[in-house]
């Protein structure tokens, strides 16, 4: 893949979002400055939506998604989680209706009702995990922070009184321990993952749709059995560098049945709305254990009708995600 960069959307629209990754605790984007941001993007967007509903990679700028605690009506509450690493909890929150109720009906997206994404915000230690949802609306599920440092936490979900409304929510959260930076590195379009080497392949530039594929290999052969997932045969979610916006693409073509194989490649169409550094994040199961294999790319081109973006908090490159069990906190 080139430095020259574009992340762009899938087809006809899959989940596209972007959220701050900026402010302390509980923190969310000033109101004036989310409804500027909404101005400008529109006020469209959601899974699985037509393109002239805003969620196409081709019709302008892309709704601006998951920049505060509140969307629609839609609140995200506060969320109890351990206050310091080593210690094992629980991660629980409440998303309240628009009437001020526990939201307890959603519909399903990607095979679940509510997908969560945690990472810290030099865009290290990145969790997509899925909690369980009680009868009183309190989503939750085992936890154990392994690093020290602020995170952000994105709730994204289709409530079920509103099944064609993409709600992406986002809080900050402070984690005390020991703290220090991830040491900075150059782009990385190859990584390693639990004996997998994974490559990025395609040329991404800020402001058109363009195809990245994701090569797996391991011991220098191809994989040819990677398994459904979600839904998919992989997931790629991108964030960008200083805010953290965030992007979730997923594969062209049909929706795999169970029993299907693919690989070696997994091809996304994809677009970043501005020029800059991105985190990226791709998921892919095979012999039924997920692994995420993290990248770093730059992007270039011109930034159409570029957003306010808070400053980052250091440089700091993604390390690999955990790749362990979803029920201790740590998986997907």
């Amino acid at each position: 893949m080139n430095t020259g960069t574009r992340l762009g959307l899938y087809g006809g629209g899959l989940a596209v979002l972007f959220a701050a990754a900026f402010g302390t605790a509980a923190a969310v984007v000033p109101d004036d400055a989310a409804d500027d941001w909404n101005e400008q993007a529109g006020h469209d967007g959601g899974h699985g939506e037509t393109e002239d509903e805003g969620h196409g990679g081709h019709g302008g700028a892309q709704p601006v998604r998951g920049l505060a605690i509140e969307q629609d009506g839609y609140i995200l509450g506060e969320i109890a989680a351990p206050a310091a690493t080593g210690t094992p909890g629980e991660l629980a929150f409440q998303i309240s209706d628009p009437a001020g109720a526990p939201l307890t009906e959603y519909t399903e997206s990607h095979e679940k009702d509510l997908h969560l994404i945690v990472v810290r915000t030099d865009g290290t230690h990145f969790r997509h995990v899925h909690p369980e949802l009680a009868a009183d609306g309190t989503w939750s599920l085992p936890w154990t922070w392994d690093a020290a440092g602020t995170y952000r936490v994105y709730a994204d979900f289709v409530p079920g009184a509103a099944a064609d409304l993409d709600v992406t929510l986002t809080r900050t959260i402070e984690v005390a321990g020991d703290f220090g930076p991830e040491i900075p590195v150059e782009p990385r379009l190859t990584t390693e993952v639990d004996g997998y080497t994974v490559t990025l392949n395609g040329d991404i530039t800020a402001g058109a749709s363009a195809e990245v594929t994701a090569e797996v290999t391991r011991d220098g052969e191809p994989v040819t059995a990677i398994e459904p997932y979600l839904g998919a045969f992989g997931h790629l979610v991108a964030l960008r560098e200083g805010d953290l916006a965030y992007l979730h693409v997923h594969p062209e073509g049909e929706e795999p049945q169970a029993g299907d194989l693919s690989g070696p490649t997994v091809a996304f169409a994809t677009e970043v709305p501005t020029a800059g550094r991105y985190y990226l994040y791709f998921d892919f199961q095979v012999e039924g254990r997920v692994h995420s294999a993290a990248f770093v790319v730059d992007t270039a081109g011109e930034t159409p009708d570029a957003v306010p973006t808070e400053p980052a908090e250091d440089d700091a490159a993604p390390t690999e995600p955990e790749s362990t069990h979803e029920d201790d906190g740590h998986g997907h």
